[in-house]
């Protein structure tokens, strides 16, 4: 699978200029990209080799291909895992953030969903992602930004856009997970700007009082118990009289 090749912002560091980490990161990514190109040129030749009946060159050009493949992989592992050290370094971040700029979209989701559920395992309450502003993208369009609520949802997270455009505030302790497109126990976090007032009340009125996870939910099924025990408890000696009778008739 190809890797989108749009990343965060005009430059990849952050927080300062550093020349010298930019052009590291830059060589990183552009040998990924010349890898990218001889993999596409190695698979157009084993195509053409199979077509014109030459399978044994074919298989070979493949080989090429997902060789050039795996090196690209490689590279442009190396390059996120390069910025996104030096954008997260101590000192550089609160604690309780995250900064995705320089990483490619799906570099940022596998990343962005480590940090959560590791912070999840440690008791952590919140975490504020940086996703950047879109000012540097092809159309000032924020493309993480979208995929970054999107993993929320599906964790069945809360979230909301912060003051600043360029970050996203998450609730690391938010409900089950809800399937895409269903405005449950995630929400749809509320860009709502309200000093970080979740719809969560709002929502529990909206379904009813069926949300999800919630205490109504729980109150339903104690009644069903109930009403299960009731039930038993009106067939049982019914139960045990029949026996009886048998077990007398038999001796």
């Amino acid at each position: 699978m190809a890797v989108p090749m749009e990343r965060l912002g005009g430059r990849a560091l952050r927080s300062a200029d550093n020349d010298d980490v930019e052009r590291e990161y830059d060589r990183l990514r552009d040998l990924a990209r010349a890898e990218n190109d001889k993999a596409h040129q190695a698979s157009q030749r084993s195509q053409d080799a199979f077509h014109s009946g030459d399978h044994e060159a074919s298989q070979k050009y493949s080989r090429e291909s997902k060789q050039h493949y795996a090196k690209r992989d490689d590279y442009n592992r190396r390059a996120a895992d390069y910025i996104f050290r030096e954008n997260n370094a101590q000192g550089k971040i609160d604690g309780d953030s995250i900064d995705l700029h320089g990483l490619y979209v799906e570099e940022a989701e596998r990343i962005l969903e480590e940090r959560i559920r590791s912070d999840q395992q440690r008791g952590q309450e919140h975490l504020h992602a940086i996703v950047g502003k879109g000012n540097h993208s092809t159309g000032h369009v924020q493309r993480i930004k979208p995929k970054v609520e999107e993993l929320c949802r599906e964790l069945g997270l809360k979230y909301r856009t912060e003051e600043n455009a360029g970050r996203i505030y998450i609730n690391l302790q938010g409900g089950e997970p809800v399937k895409p497109g269903q405005h449950g126990a995630g929400g749809y976090g509320g860009h709502t700007g309200n000093g970080g007032q979740y719809q969560h009340h709002q929502q529990q009125q909206q379904h009813g009082g069926q949300y999800h996870g919630g205490q109504p939910q729980q109150q339903h099924g104690n009644q069903q118990q109930n009403e299960m025990e009731e039930m038993v408890g009106k067939l049982l000696p019914k139960i045990l009289r029949k026996l009886e009778k048998a077990c007398c008739t038999v001796m």
